[in-house]
């Protein structure tokens, strides 16, 4: 529109645009956008899709179901993580109600089904017998609430949250879940972490096969200083100072790959509202193929770069074919070593082998511990402002 006929238009202008956010505005009130939104090209998203008969499934420390941007949207599971408090308690749903209210400023029609399957406390309050102990009781509460999840009818799952591999680690009950959402249709996401600037450990359950990681991006599109690189990260959505909802009824600003990751899946559901056919293998291509891809093609930085939303919504309606599916073993029985070694026993080691690798561990553990100490000394999560407890913490399966 040229400028010299804005005055006699403006009425119809304003009727336009009236209508328009009668017809698009969703019916709680919405989450604040930022940046994020003209970085991800959200606009032009939300008209082709608002998420609508889409369930997304948080897997995160509980969603305070009350809040103004999630009243009437959010379905509340079980609480697997089993340490007493309730909804209401202060130190209850800190991020998972960010997490939830991110998701639906992208897709604002979208249902939420709420799993708690963490709590808020940061890294310096963890023990490693604390997440020892729910192993110890066969109580995975990440498997858990996967399984659960599924069952209960979620199209996407995603999991703000991390641990590392000096205590969380790879858990063979959270990659049969991961198996089992696969089989069943459902796309699951994960943070990449939040430890760049410490360790860069490797983590879980982005590290899981079958997960689509997100990485944090900053304003000028670059990554975000704390965002863990690895190579199985795939894509990245923005991740500092996201406003987002808070347990208390209010917004506040949050910074890490938790925040990314909630954006992104919320952009899968836009995805899955324009093509309820796909699959999690599609939408994996799909939001890859449609990237701002960086230069130099995909990396350990970004993975495959910043989501496009326009884009991936637009493309979703004819994804690529899906070529993946189980295949039958058609080997022997059972497997086994070259030698006919069975699976349960083991040779003997050589002496001299031995002795090599018990002085390499000694080695290791003396670096190690040295490392940790100076690590545990000064250590701050710079993923969250001041203030913003449980705010992009990804260390021992804490909020990511």
């Amino acid at each position: 529109m040229k400028f010299r006929t804005i005055r006699a238009t403006s009425t119809a202008v304003v009727l336009t645009g009236l209508l328009c956010t009668l017809a698009t505005a969703p019916a709680q009130a919405a989450t604040p956008v930022g940046w994020e939104g003209t970085a991800l090209g959200l606009s032009a998203a939300q008209r082709q899709s608002q998420g609508e008969g889409v369930t997304v499934a948080v897997l995160d420390s509980g969603v305070y179901a009350d809040h103004p941007a999630l009243k009437g949207k959010v379905t509340t599971g079980p609480d697997y993580f089993k340490d007493g408090l309730k909804a209401g308690d202060a130190k209850w749903g800190q991020h998972g109600t960010a997490m939830a209210s991110d998701v639906l400023k992208v897709a604002p029609k979208a249902e939420i089904l709420s799993v708690r399957v963490i709590d808020d406390k940061h890294e310096e309050e963890r023990t490693e017998e604390d997440l020892e102990e729910s192993f110890r009781t066969g109580n995975n509460p990440i498997a858990n609430g996967i399984n659960y999840a599924v069952e209960h009818g979620a199209d996407v799952i995603t999991m703000s949250l991390g641990g590392e591999v000096l205590l969380g680690g790879y858990s063979e009950d959270e990659a049969a879940a991961l198996a089992y959402a696969a089989r069943s249709g459902v796309t699951v996401l994960a943070s990449a972490g939040n430890s760049a600037e410490d360790f860069n450990e490797v983590e879980y359950p982005a590290g899981y096969a079958g997960v689509i990681t997100v990485a944090a991006t900053q304003q000028n599109g670059e990554r975000a200083d704390f965002s863990t690189v690895h190579t199985y990260n795939d894509v990245a959505a923005p991740g500092v100072d996201i406003v987002s909802a808070t347990n208390t009824g209010g917004y506040r600003p949050a910074n890490g790959t938790s925040p990314a990751c909630a954006l992104a899946a919320g952009v899968v559901a836009l995805m899955y509202a324009k093509n309820p056919k796909l699959t999690p293998a599609q939408v994996n291509d799909v939001l890859i193929d449609t990237t701002h891809r960086p230069v130099g093609g995909g990396s350990a930085v970004l993975g495959y770069g910043l989501i496009n939303a326009a884009a991936a919504v637009k493309a979703a309606a004819s994804p690529p074919k899906d070529t993946t599916g189980p295949v039958a073993y058609k080997g022997k029985e059972h497997l086994a070593t070259p030698d006919g070694t069975s699976k349960t026993t083991h040779p003997e080691m050589e002496q001299g082998v031995w002795m090599t690798g018990l002085v390499a561990a000694g080695v290791g553990l003396v670096f190690l511990l040295g490392g940790a100490l100076l690590g545990w000394s000064g250590r701050r999560r710079p993923s969250a402002p001041a203030g913003t407890p449980g705010m992009g913490q990804a260390q021992g399966y804490f909020p990511g």
